[in-house]
């Protein structure tokens, strides 16, 4: 049986992107990939050359690499017009990331490149969102573990990754179908020779995933902090049933899969894989904690809020509607300043490292 899950959101406002430093640090590392492919492309074509990004959030943490590929693209077809369109759910806070990408909001550099076409679109990427043959370069990071449904829920835990039994074969066929639905749908929009940048969550060859590489398991924090809030009353059973994530985090294998079977509908409809690798990104809150930047209580007013920019409105919606909004919020801040409070207290082995599959995927000529 598919669950309602919670409208998931990023936190507005510049929020973020302003907190989420590691989620840059990995789009960063994904630039020598879209270098790539339009090293390969042909760009003497006479139509606009076209850059999707989906799933951008508020658009802060992926506005250098595009100022990257659109600063090399002027420069080797410079009579070229460019468009580029930022994607995301119709709920996304979109008057920010128009005032990010324009350089309006004080202390944050916008995008910097002169003529560009800027386009945004509110239409999630499991459904067609471009003409056909129209994209030359799409690039997507950090999205694409959200699942188009939840299709279970975890009443003991908050993640597919604790998930056993039925449960846990529910997400895996749950994942393997979206993630065909999404290349399919761009399989559709690449132009001939266009390419797919990616940079997904996964599980690489260690078994290592976000939040979990080798200290404090951040999942399992989650669910602790938040059956905790139960324990006091504070919320009730179905409160703590509902707060299951709509993720997954593929392995390398799933994610190959449909490249990997040459009948495939991923196959026949033209796409290839051209670089398919693991990379962990280190937790850069831990890292100044660490070398001895900041004190225990400074990592983790840093630290938390990080996690709480795209967990926040999970949580939030499995609390019962009825309360009124500000008792929810109340219990929101409290689940998050009981979580800041343990960090403080004894910060060793809290860290969020990123777990990435990189990806570039070309669509046959």
């Amino acid at each position: 049986m598919t669950e309602v899950a919670p409208p998931i959101r990023m936190r507005g406002a510049g929020y973020y992107s302003a907190n989420t430093v590691g989620a840059k640090l990995v789009i960063d590392r994904a630039l020598p990939l879209a270098l790539r492919a339009i090293g390969e492309m042909d760009l003497s074509g006479p139509a606009p050359f076209a850059i999707a990004d989906f799933g951008a959030a508020d658009g802060g943490t992926s506005l250098g690499l595009h100022r990257a590929v659109l600063s090399e693209l002027r420069t080797r077809a410079p009579q070229r017009q460019l468009t580029l369109t930022h994607t995301d759910l119709p709920h996304n806070d979109f008057s920010t990331l128009f005032r990010l990408v324009q350089g309006l909001l004080p202390g944050r550099e916008g995008l910097g490149v002169p003529g560009v076409f800027s386009f945004a679109s509110g239409t999630s990427f499991y459904e067609p969102i471009f003409p056909d043959a129209s994209v030359n370069l799409g690039f997507s990071a950090t999205a694409m573990h959200w699942l188009s449904r939840l299709p279970a829920m975890i009443s003991d835990h908050v993640h597919a990754v604790f998930a056993v039994g039925a449960a846990r074969a529910a997400f895996a066929a749950q994942a393997a179908a979206d993630w065909e639905c999404i290349l399919l749908h761009r399989a559709r929009e690449l132009a001939p020779g266009g390419q797919v940048v990616f940079a997904n969550f996964g599980i690489d060859e260690q078994g290592r995933y976000l939040g979990a590489t080798g200290g404090r398991n951040m999942h399992e924090r989650f669910g602790a902090h938040w059956r905790a809030l139960h324990v006091a009353g504070l919320i009730g059973k179905d409160e703590v049933a509902r707060a299951t994530f709509p993720q997954y985090y593929r392995s390398v294998a799933e994610f190959r899969a449909p490249f990997d079977d040459d009948t495939s509908a991923v196959r026949r409809a033209g796409l290839v894989l051209e670089e398919c690798f693991t990379v962990l990104t280190p937790c850069p809150y831990a890292a100044r904690f660490a070398a001895g930047e900041w004190t225990a209580a400074e990592f983790a007013a840093a630290y938390v809020p990080t996690l709480r920019s795209w967990s926040e409105s999970m949580f939030f919606g499995a609390l019962d509607p009825a309360r009124p909004e500000a008792e929810r919020r109340d219990i929101i801040d409290r689940f998050y300043a009981a979580y800041e409070a343990e960090v403080a207290a004894d910060p060793a082995g809290h860290a969020m490292d990123y777990v990435h599959c990189f990806m570039r995927v070309r669509k046959a000529e």
